[in-house]
């Protein structure tokens, strides 16, 4: 029924847009279409729906309609129709990974419970036969075995809390460190997997790097799911690993596992980065605190240095220049490539204003 009110409200829309440009009476067309946008607009639509229906697919052809109104509302609403499917799939395979560890915990809690229920029918039959033992006994005897049962009854309660507040305690640190496959969202592509298992095992990090004061609020991030959610938007953004995006990949994994860099993912597990940030984030804003303060005093010095309008004193003697023969320059160090790599200094001649770089 929805789909048939669906593939109605579209074709509304269709026949509307295309009397917008054929008819002579083109702007009553063009508001009768928006007015039918806005109703398709409130159609409740998921995956489904679109699914069968295939109206997300037809509607991308009025994305280039003359009318400048009409591609604009097509572009909205699909937009629109993206986040909304975007959102019902990852909360779907979230929901699927959280039901197989539930199903692992209550499976696990299952087995206990059958065994204390052995224990406990095996403990009520040794009752039974003192009980009835007991009765043959003088009234005297009898006290004194029922005060040696209540002892044991008491000492029975304080074992059979001992297990459950035992199992209790097990039960969260299981659940806080699961296996990778049991959690991990897979995507049937090796490429996409492994760069999410690198993304994991950064994030995974980060509890044992925060501080004290932190350290609460790192536990209630989930590094699987974060993994997941960086590697979805980079795969929408920058497509398969592989070709000039290569790059793009390898320079923001490089930097999340960077042990000279606990900042950055830091950053991005908590939310502090979303996603969608990284796609253009360049490789100075990925830089850590320490090294950001030091690209910032480089820049200042240099500014420093073009504002005053005069030559620069030479710092050091070491470097010979290779133009005017002079061993008078000044230089300074970066890292420009990966963390086991020497920096890169760079030189420069004071006399002859000559350049070189070496590693």
């Amino acid at each position: 029924m929805m789909e048939k009110e669906l593939i109605r409200l579209y074709e509304a829309v269709k026949k509307a847009a295309d009397a917008a440009t054929t008819s002579t009476a083109g702007e009553v067309e063009e508001n009768r279409c928006l007015d039918a946008f806005k109703l398709l607009k409130k159609f409740p639509v998921n995956y489904q729906i679109l699914a069968s229906t295939q109206v997300g697919k037809h509607l991308r052809v009025l994305t280039k309609h003359p009318k400048k109104k009409i591609r604009a509302f097509a572009v909205d609403l699909l937009d629109i129709w993206k986040a909304k499917i975007t959102k019902e799939i990852s909360k779907s395979k979230e929901e699927k990974v959280y039901q197989k560890v539930s199903e692992a915990e209550n499976t696990k809690r299952n087995r206990t419970s059958s065994s204390q229920n052995g224990k406990t029918k095996a403990e009520k039959t040794d009752r039974n036969i003192e009980t009835s033992t007991s009765e043959n006994i003088k009234e005297k005897d009898c006290n004194v075995v029922t005060g040696e049962k209540t002892v044991s009854v008491a000492n029975m309660a304080k074992d059979e809390k001992k297990q459950v507040s035992g199992i209790l305690n097990e039960a969260p640190s299981s659940l806080a460190a699961p296996s990778k496959k049991e959690t991990m969202i897979k995507t049937n592509d090796e490429r996409r997997d492994k760069i999410r298992e690198i993304l994991h095992e950064a994030f995974s990090r980060v509890s044992g790097e925060a501080d004290e004061a932190i350290k609460d609020q790192v536990k209630t991030c989930d590094p699987v799911r974060v993994s997941v959610a960086v590697e979805s938007v980079l795969f929408q953004n920058w497509g398969h690993f592989n070709g000039a995006q290569k790059i793009k990949y390898r320079s923001l994994m490089f930097n999340l596992k960077d042990p000279k860099n606990p900042d950055f993912r830091r950053r991005v597990l908590l939310g502090e980065y979303s996603p969608e940030r990284l796609v253009d984030m360049k490789t100075a804003e990925m830089a850590s605190d320490k090294r950001k303060k030091e690209n910032e005093t480089i820049k200042r010095k240099a500014l420093f240095d073009c504002e005053r309008g005069q030559k620069p004193k030479a710092t050091t003697d070491q470097f010979k220049c290779g133009k005017c023969g002079k061993r008078e320059s000044i230089f300074h160090q970066m890292q420009t490539r990966s963390a086991d790599e020497p920096m890169t200094t760079y030189v420069t001649c004071v006399s002859c204003n000559h350049h070189w770089k070496f590693c």
